[in-house]
């Protein structure tokens, strides 16, 4: 396995490469996509309300527990890819045992801040009398399982900054395919509802941790596991943080707009909010496989930043060029079907071309959106803190002042192509730092410039 992986960091053709990478991670979140709907299809097999509006309503709290994981993971997953282009695999070693105890304990914090304050928290989500209860339920069960929830996600990746992206991918896909199970099981043989779902969830990603902890364990040649390496030295934190604390603003910032542009569309009246939830899921497909792409080489980034400049310029330039290809087929069948795809969730023909409007829009930004992930994969990779920061707040710190002034001129139409405008600003900057820094990072990037 590890002769494998280093095959593909140093010496695969560079497309096999890519792909070595990258698919792994497209089919792993993909299928994270099918989970969220057949989770609340079950639920909703229970034909109640409150128990569904409690599943929103902790969206926010899972997302910001799985951010908590890729601050440590992303943050020591981008500096070991460095590390083993340097052939210091000692501190690799170093690195992965910090990540492992680190992330367990940052989620024992969770819990252990958490729990006492529980009845805050669910009202902070925006529990009514209604849905109180099963909020509190799952909620519960989050906190508990957020050690593990946190190291499920810290172990993902690094296991993928090694180069072991199938083993990734079946940690990730084992999770979804037990989650699945166990929600059948608890909800029609035990009859747990929100309790038995959530406690599926940490099972899951319980179930997954041992697999990748079987895998540094027992397969991997650089990873370890164990205390005896663990060290907190300053040039550790360093590198972890100064890549993961922008990873989990970004998730912050991404929960943030979204309630935020809800705010604005509510005015618009339900088929507003309607029209744009429906165009948004089938945009999550497109968005997922081009950030699967962008996320899945930045361990051969970070591996070639380190190891063979020329590699990791043809690794931009190569995936650059799929981005491009990507957006345009995924563009063209939006712009060829758009109506028959909103038709697939309603026959009201109002909020077919209220939809189908909203995807022409949006998706003319998806290769922007593509390039805007690159760009801060390469930042990531490439440990250039400042500039993975700005990226991390600019489409935020854009939009919410766009969204006014949009709203204020245009009405609709403003809030929709808001978000266009705040991914071309995001997109413009991005550009404008790589160039900045394209002699810092390499000479040869000056090239993918011209």
């Amino acid at each position: 396995m590890d002769g494998e992986s280093l095959h593909y960091f140093e010496k695969a053709p560079v497309a096999k490469a890519v792909a070595h990478f990258a698919v792994p991670m497209i089919l792993g979140t993909s299928m994270s996509v099918i989970y969220s709907i057949l989770n609340a299809y079950f639920l909703g097999t229970l034909h109640n309300t409150s128990m569904l509006t409690a599943l929103a309503l902790t969206l926010p709290l899972f997302a910001i527990i799985m951010a908590l994981g890729n601050l440590i993971g992303m943050g020591s997953g981008t500096f070991i890819s460095r590390l083993m282009g340097e052939k210091k695999y000692d501190d690799v070693k170093h690195v992965s045992s910090f990540a492992f105890y680190s992330s367990f304990v940052l989620g024992i914090i969770v819990m252990a801040v958490g729990l006492p304050l529980i009845d805050q928290i669910v009202l902070g989500l925006g529990a009514t009398s209604d849905s109180f209860g099963y909020t509190k339920d799952y909620v519960t069960v989050m906190l508990m399982g957020s050690p593990i929830v946190v190291l499920f996600f810290t172990l993902e990746n690094i296991v993928r900054s090694e180069g072991a992206a199938v083993t990734s991918m079946i940690g990730m896909i084992l999770s979804v395919i037990v989650n699945i199970v166990l929600d059948a099981l608890v909800i029609f043989v035990f009859h747990w509802g929100v309790i038995g779902v959530a406690s599926a969830t940490v099972i899951s990603n319980l179930v997954a941790s041992g697999l990748f902890a079987f895998h540094i364990g027992a397969k991997s040649q650089f990873l370890t596991i164990s205390i005896k390496w663990f060290k907190a030295t300053k040039d550790i934190l360093s590198n972890v943080f100064k890549i993961g604390v922008p990873v989990f603003i970004m998730s912050v910032f991404l929960g943030a707009m979204s309630l935020i542009l809800n705010h604005f569309l509510v005015e618009y009246g339900d088929q507003a909010v309607a029209a744009y939830g429906i165009s948004s899921r089938l945009l999550q497909f497109p968005e997922f496989i081009l950030m699967g792409l962008c996320e899945g080489v930045v361990p051969l980034i970070a591996f070639t930043f380190t190891a063979n400049k020329l590699r990791m310029k043809n690794t931009i330039s190569f995936t650059i060029k799929t981005i491009v290809a990507l957006a345009v087929v995924f563009g063209s069948i939006v712009y060829l079907i758009s109506n028959n795809l909103i038709g697939l969730f309603t026959n009201d023909p109002q909020l077919i071309e209220m939809g189908s409007y909203i995807l022409h829009v949006t998706f003319l930004s998806l290769f922007i959106t593509g390039m805007t992930t690159l760009f801060t994969g390469i930042f990531q990779a490439t440990a250039q803190g400042t500039a993975a920061f700005i990226m991390s707040i600019i489409q935020g710190v854009t939009l919410i002042p766009v969204l006014f002034i949009a709203n204020h001129m245009n009405g609709f139409h403003g809030v929709v192509w808001s978000l266009v405008i705040a991914d071309a600003v995001a997109f413009l900057v991005g550009a404008f730092m790589l160039y900045v820094l394209r002699n810092k990072l390499q000479p040869d990037l000056e090239s993918l410039s011209k």
